[in-house]
């Protein structure tokens, strides 16, 4: 690897497992300090093992972001201890299950929404103020291909991640004079749990890996 990322402080949300977790491995192969956050301690754990195999240990932060409040409690710790940020990546979102769309609970609908839209929007305004000190910053949120082709039964997933877009894009066009990168990626069809989820019929052999993927 080039070490194109020595010495960045990257944050990145749903880590545990999936693209999340290779994006993990793929920055710290290319020497960033990595700071992962998911709801599972041994799955963070699983993906830092891997991590220390190019560099320095993981930041492992297990908790849900369904507890907003928490978010600027990380961003506050990061500040303490590293006073800056140089990467953030929303990749953490929840399929919420495949229904209707007046059939999906209300708290379903919530949940969907809280993880994939209003986390992304807490994050982002805690960690802005260390996005500032690391200057270049640079800043990516996953999508779907589901926000360009509406499907039936996909309602509070692909709601989210239209609002998760345009949120991302007015960020984006606000920041657009400074030196920051924001971006959002759609990476495609993808083997991981939630596709399998969406899709339990599909061969998941015939998909990329989240490896490939990242």
């Amino acid at each position: 690897m080039t070490q194109r990322l020595k010495n960045k402080i990257a944050l990145i949300t749903g880590a545990s497992k999936g693209i999340g977790a290779a994006v993990a491995k793929r920055f710290a192969q290319e020497g960033a300090q990595v700071i992962l956050v998911a709801r599972s301690v041994a799955d963070l754990e699983t993906v830092d093992n891997e991590v220390q195999r190019f560099g320095p240990p993981a930041v492992l932060v297990p908790f849900d972001l369904m507890d907003l409040p928490r978010i600027d409690d990380l961003a506050k710790s990061i500040g303490e201890r590293f006073g800056h940020l140089d990467i953030l990546v929303g990749n953490a979102a929840i399929l919420g299950g495949l229904t209707p769309l007046t059939h999906t609970l209300p708290s379903t609908w919530h949940q969907v929404m809280t993880t994939n839209l209003h986390a992304n929007w807490h994050l982002l305004r805690a960690v802005e103020p260390l996005l500032v000190n690391a200057g270049a910053a640079r800043l990516m949120f996953v999508t779907s291909g589901i926000t360009t082709h509406p499907t039936p039964y996909w309602g509070a997933y692909g709601v989210s991640k239209a609002a998760l877009e345009m949120m991302v894009k007015t960020y984006a066009a606000e920041v657009k004079h400074t030196a920051f990168k924001v971006n959002l990626v759609n990476p495609g069809t993808t083997r991981t749990a939630m596709r399998a989820q969406a899709m339990p019929g599909e061969d998941p052999m015939t998909l990329p890996t989240p490896e490939e993927v990242s």
